[in-house]
């Protein structure tokens, strides 16, 4: 049962990582918009940024969490989103017990892009 949770936190960590990724591209104008029409069928919740502000605020209201994925040296200490727990994609593994216990709890995951 524990691997498969696992499993399930892994792909909603990918998903999500996917989606915030798709929102930080930086081609602009009709290529922008091709990109996103070619990904947004993978993508059933992309977090908008109204979203987020909800939740990037001391103290951070309860029943959600905002995960940075980025290498903690440099990127996360360098400057993050308010509350925002740092859990470098590359440690996922290693610091899922970092995830709130409530299976119901809001997680928003962000990157600093697809490169």
């Amino acid at each position: 049962m524990l691997r498969n949770e696992k499993r399930l936190w892994v792909a909603v960590f990918l998903v999500l990582v996917m989606a915030i990724a798709a929102g930080c591209s930086t081609a602009t104008g009709t290529a922008k918009a091709e990109a996103a029409q070619e990904v947004a069928w993978q993508f059933h919740n992309i977090a908008s940024i109204d979203l987020v502000k909800q939740y990037a605020r001391v103290p951070q209201p309860e029943g959600a969490m905002i995960v940075d994925s980025r290498p903690y040296k440099p990127k996360y200490i360098k400057g993050h989103i308010p509350t925002a727990v740092s859990m470098p994609f590359s440690q996922f593994d290693k610091q899922i017990d970092k995830l709130p216990k409530d299976k119901n709890d809001l997680l928003i995951f962000y990157c600093g892009g697809p490169t």
